[in-house]
C-alpha cells in the first residue's frame, strides 16, 4: 500500500495549480523513491516532470510501484478543501480504484477525508536524456514571471539569447518590440535576487511566450528558477523544491518563421 504524509498541503496545491492548464490527466507514479509524474501537453510542445522524493514525506511508505491516474481538475477541487497549513496524507491500496486524501488541521481537531476515483491512463514514459546544456541561468522566479508577462503583451514569441554579456529576452510583434537584458548579478544581502549565468557557448533560441507564462505559475513554489538552454534541444525550466525534489518544464524551440 501507499501512505505518504506531507507536513503542508500547500505544496501539492501549488504543484497542481502550476500544471493543470498544461495537462488534464496524468499518472502519479509512486515507488519507494517518492512520487513522480511526467506528462506532455496535448500539442506535444511542452512536457512537465515532477519528483517529490520520499524525504519530502514523513512518514512515507510505498510497498510496490503504483500508478495513480488522476484528473488534475478533480484533484484541484478536492485540494481546495484543505487549508494551506493542513497536514495532507495520501493513501492507496496496492491495486487501487480510488486514492484517499486526509486533511488534518494543524491548529484544531478537524479531520477531512476525501476519495478520488482513479482513471486508467495509458501514458508512455518518455526518457528525458541527460543534456550538457550550453547555458544555464538562475534568476529570481518573480523576475522571469514579470519578463514573460510584459513581453507577452507585444508578441507570441520570445527570443532568449545568452552570451558572455548576459541573457537577453527579446520580442517583436505587431505593435512594436521589446527586450530585457539581465547581467550576472550578486547581491550579498539578498541572495534570492542573484542572477547566475554559466555559459560554455552562446545560445539563441525562440520559444512560445504562452507556454512560458504558463510555466511561471509555479513561481510560488520557489523563489529561484533555473533556465537551461542548448541549440536544437528543448528549454528546461526548473523550480527546485525541498529535499532535492523538483518541478521541471521542457519546451521545444520554435524553428524558422513559425509563429
Amino acid at each position: 500500500m501507499l501512505e505518504a504524509r506531507l507536513e503542508q498541503a500547500n505544496l501539492l496545491k501549488k504543484v497542481v495549480e502550476a500544471i493543470k492548464d498544461l495537462v488534464q490527466d496524468c499518472n502519479f507514479e509512486c515507488n519507494d523513491s517518492g512520487v513522480g509524474l511526467q506528462a506532455m501537453d496535448n500539442s506535444h510542445v511542452a512536457l512537465v516532470s515532477m519528483l517529490l522524493k520520499a524525504d519530502s514525506f514523513s512518514p512515507f511508505r510505498c510497498d510496490r510501484n503504483i500508478a495513480l491516474g488522476i484528473n488534475l481538475v478533480s484533484l484541484q477541487k478536492v485540494l481546495r478543501a484543505a487549508q494551506d497549513k493542513d497536514i495532507l496524507t495520501l493513501k492507496a491500496e496496492d491495486s487501487p480504484d480510488v486514492v484517499n486524501l486526509v486533511f488534518e488541521s494543524s491548529e484544531s481537531d478537524r479531520i477531512s477525508e476525501y476519495d478520488i476515483k482513479l482513471m486508467d491512463i495509458d501514458q508512455e514514459h518518455l526518457g528525458i536524456p541527460d543534456t550538457d546544456y550550453a547555458a544555464s541561468i538562475t534568476l529570481p522566479s518573480a523576475e522571469l514571471q514579470r519578463i514573460c508577462r510584459d513581453l507577452s503583451a507585444l508578441s507570441e514569441s520570445v527570443n532568449i539569447e545568452c552570451t558572455k554579456e548576459g541573457v537577453k529576452f527579446g520580442c517583436t510583434g505587431d505593435i512594436g518590440s521589446g527586450s530585457v537584458t539581465l547581467r550576472q548579478h550578486t547581491n550579498v544581502e539578498k541572495e534570492d535576487l542573484n542572477v547566475d549565468i554559466q555559459l560554455s557557448e552562446p545560445v539563441s533560441l525562440t520559444f512560445s511566450l504562452k507556454y512560458l507564462v504558463n510555466f511561471c505559475k509555479a513561481s510560488g513554489l520557489s523563489s529561484r528558477v533555473k533556465l537551461c538552454l542548448s541549440t536544437d534541444v528543448p528549454l528546461m525550466v526548473e523550480y527546485s523544491l525541498a529535499n532535492n525534489s523538483y518541478l521541471r518544464f521542457y519546451l521545444a524551440p520554435k524553428i524558422g518563421d513559425e509563429e
